[in-house]
């Protein structure tokens, strides 16, 4: 084993987080048309919940209670909670209503007609709204539409990289773990760290202290 780590590696090949700088740009490109609404709320929802790509899909109109500070999402089953016994995180809200989770929340949701079941659907080419929930790849293909309208490369993303970003976001802000966690569901420190460290780079380090 040691020799194929010393032949393969061992460093993680993980996709590039998006951080809020470049959400906010993604989010400013996008058409406010249903197929734009949707993504923006998806984009803004993936990221500010870190969900998992399965939880984000997953999402029912049940699941959300809309209030005056922001959003209160229950998942009711997830990766790390096989048994269903579901707990709930919330998403405030934002700084100004274009990158606001609940007021894109909002428009989408009144615009395609959504009052029950799933919150996030496809789209056909006529512009009709779909019945059932979009599926999981619909995540990364949404990251990979706003990047491309921004004119970025889109290889290095996914879509793991919202709820990565959100972790490594909150690791530059110096995040404590136990309230990183509380968003999103781990119960392993280990992955987590690795976000927290990526995102501590230049936040405790030793040559920027140095006053070159």
């Amino acid at each position: 084993m040691r020799g194929i780590r010393r032949a393969k590696g061992i460093a993680p090949n993980g996709k590039a987080p998006i951080l809020t700088p470049l959400l906010r740009q993604m989010v400013a490109a996008l058409p406010d048309d249903l197929p734009g609404l949707r993504d923006k709320a998806l984009l803004l929802i993936g990221f500010a919940g870190a969900f998992r790509r399965s939880e984000l899909v997953g999402l029912q109109v049940r699941d959300i209670q809309i209030g005056d500070a922001g959003l209160i999402v229950t998942l009711r089953r997830s990766k790390t909670d096989q048994e269903g016994a579901s707990f709930s995180k919330g998403i405030p809200v934002g700084t100004s209503d274009a990158t606001c989770p609940k007021c894109v929340l909002e428009a989408w949701l009144q615009m395609a007609a959504i009052t029950t079941g799933p919150i996030f659907r496809p789209i056909d080419r006529w512009g009709h709204v779909g019945i059932h929930a979009l599926s999981s790849l619909g995540v990364a293909r949404a990251v990979k539409r706003a990047l491309t309208i921004i004119g970025l490369e889109t290889t290095d993303y996914s879509g793991h990289s919202l709820r990565a970003g959100l972790v490594t976001a909150a690791a530059m802000a110096g995040v404590s773990e136990r309230v990183i966690m509380q968003q999103t569901g781990h119960k392993n420190v280990a992955m987590l760290r690795r976000y927290i460290r990526e995102g501590s780079l230049f936040r405790e380090n030793a040559a920027a202290a140095v006053g070159l």
